[in-house]
């Protein structure tokens, strides 16, 4: 995510402390919120695609996704 957007992400976190948000804010709030989340999950699955799992006899193992 961009510099920029978690600056801002941080900026209406300090304004919604101190005075109630807009409906603007709120929702430009929620739409970054909803960003950053989908990046953060994206770069997890990429960490755990690439994971694998070793067992006492050297075998190493892929991860598998429970259903």
């Amino acid at each position: 995510m961009e510099n920029s957007k978690l600056k801002r992400i941080n900026e209406l976190a300090a304004i919604a402390k101190q005075r109630e948000l807009t409906k603007e804010e709120f929702e430009e709030r929620a739409q970054l919120r909803k960003e950053y989340i989908e990046e953060f999950r994206a770069g997890a699955m990429q960490i755990l695609d690439n994971t694998y799992v070793q067992t006492p006899d050297g075998v190493k193992h892929k991860l598998q996704r429970k259903n």
